[in-house]
């Protein structure tokens, strides 16, 4: 009976082990390293490295892209409980092993960019996600096609930035988010509803649409680029944006010097266009993915 008895035990023990294996073997990953479903009441085995994520509140799986362009896993599909699916492409550097946390980048597209107009065609027509790489080697990039520019679509981008910071092992003080023309709009949403998920904000050719209180009150970090003459938009709603800016942080009493360092209006005027050869300012932006001023502020510290 004793015997018996120990037998059983082992079994089971074998049992338990086999089932943790397997539960190890099941998180596969877009270029071996993304779980392709994940629940956000667990917390993924990397995250452990990284400083603590809050699991949002919702479960989420991934069907992982079959295609790759440049580096990044072309359309990807995050699907979210209270969001709907999320088209994404991404970029993981082939270092990343989870071991390290490493840096995050989100880049929003124009309008072109969006998932109707055709699956990658974002990383096609934009270099932010390219340019990125040269700051940070240990930086995953991210780039989603939404499909427009609304609240729906800032929710989206903050569900997305939640479920990667909670499946790969993420720095929560490196994450950065940019956004060009309608790309911009969104990303001025998202950090408007969510700035302490943020590290710094690059907003190009575009105007904000978010809150202003919440990005003050956080501090973060905001670079707003956008041609004198942009032919969408023009640049008064982005000195408009940069004023209320301004004053808030004024009513904070920081000064001036402090100010610099955490929001920059960088009107551009049509010589910077000429001279590259774009053929209007708004097209023409971008080409701030290019410019190492704007870029090394992006990624700089904050």
């Amino acid at each position: 009976m004793i015997l018996t008895l120990n037998k059983f035990i082992k079994s089971i023990a074998v049992l338990l082990t086999v089932a943790a294996m397997v539960i190890t073997l099941s998180a596969c990953s877009i270029n071996g390293n993304s779980p392709s479903s994940y629940t956000t009441n667990t917390t993924a085995e990397s995250s452990s490295k990284a400083q603590t994520t809050q699991p949002a509140k919702q479960n989420y799986s991934v069907t992982n892209g079959t295609d790759t362009y440049r580096g990044f896993s072309v359309d990807n599909v995050l699907h979210s409980e209270n969001n709907g699916d999320i088209h994404f492409n991404l970029y993981i550097p082939k270092s990343y092993d989870g071991s390290k946390a490493y840096a995050l980048f989100i880049t929003l597209p124009g309008y072109e960019g969006l998932y109707f107009q055709g699956v990658g065609v974002n990383i096609r027509r934009e270099n932010f996600g390219f340019e990125a790489q040269k700051y940070n080697a240990n930086m995953i990039i991210a780039a989603p096609q939404l499909n427009g520019w609304d609240e729906d679509s800032a929710d989206e981008t903050i569900v997305l930035v939640e479920y990667l910071l909670s499946a790969y092992n993420i720095d929560k003080s490196k994450v950065y988010i940019e956004g060009y023309s309608g790309g911009g709009e969104t990303a001025s949403q998202a950090v408007g509803k969510s700035s302490d998920l943020f590290t710094a904000y690059l907003q190009v050719s575009s105007q904000w649409d978010g809150e202003y209180e919440s990005v003050a009150k956080a501090k973060l970090p905001v670079y707003i680029a956008i041609g004198r003459d942009d032919e969408y938009y023009g640049s008064k709603k982005s000195q408009s944006a940069y004023d209320t800016l301004y004053n808030l942080y004024k009513k904070q009493d920081l000064t001036d010097d402090e100010i610099d360092k955490i929001l920059v209006l960088d009107i551009k005027e049509r010589a910077y266009f000429t001279s590259r050869n774009a053929s209007n300012e708004h097209g023409g932006g971008g080409l701030f993915a290019e410019d190492d001023a704007i870029m090394s502020w992006l990624f700089g510290e904050h």
